[in-house]
């Protein structure tokens, strides 16, 4: 399995264990990002993301290992790759003991262990910003990529994230671009 790397982008993506949903509702969408908020904000900038209700993705760009090292629940004893698995683990963990317990079930609701590539090449890492926010369309969940309500797309156009558009050079061509199917960027569905 790819260890996680400090100072590096990285497609971070899981889904339901078998035909489960990760998501039944508003609530529990919403719950999740706190979770996330919690756990990842200190750790990563968040580049994109897409919620689904069987699955997720996120792209990161993880922090570098100096400022990693100097977290408050940093182990100085520990590796830093392991620090941020367990970031992401506690995130998983938090999410489904709350789940489980909404929804009186039991057991791992996430499959295990989360599917991370890393992404080191600005092409890719353009292909996979659009193939995160095509999703719930590719997924005849909601005819454009802003309609889906729990994903990083809206936010990144009215918060003029330059960072993210100019991959695309600008923010029309950043609109036009996502109103492309997924099978032109080359990255298969999860």
């Amino acid at each position: 399995m790819q260890p996680l790397i400090p100072g590096q982008y990285f497609h971070i993506y899981n889904r339901a264990n078998g035909s489960e949903t990760l998501f039944l509702n508003s609530d529990n969408y919403r719950f999740f990002l706190r979770k996330y908020q919690k756990h990842i904000h200190l750790i990563a900038e968040t580049f994109c993301y897409c919620l689904m209700p069987n699955h997720f993705h996120l792209l990161v760009h993880f922090k570098d290992e100096e400022v990693l090292k100097n977290l408050p629940n940093f182990k100085e004893d520990g590796s830093v790759s392991d620090f941020l698995s367990k970031q992401f683990s506690n995130l998983f963990s938090s999410y489904s003991q709350a789940f489980n317990k909404q929804q009186n079930r039991m057991g791992s609701l996430f499959m295990k262990p989360f599917k991370r590539k890393i992404v080191s090449e600005e092409g890719y890492l353009k292909k996979l910003i659009h193939y995160i926010h095509v999703n719930p369309v590719e997924a005849n969940l909601v005819n454009n990529p802003d309609d889906w309500k729990f994903s990083s797309y809206a936010s990144i156009i009215n918060e003029n994230r330059i960072n993210i558009i100019a991959y695309f050079s600008d923010l029309d061509n950043f609109k036009y671009a996502h109103t492309q199917p997924t099978s032109l960027s080359g990255i298969d569905l999860l």
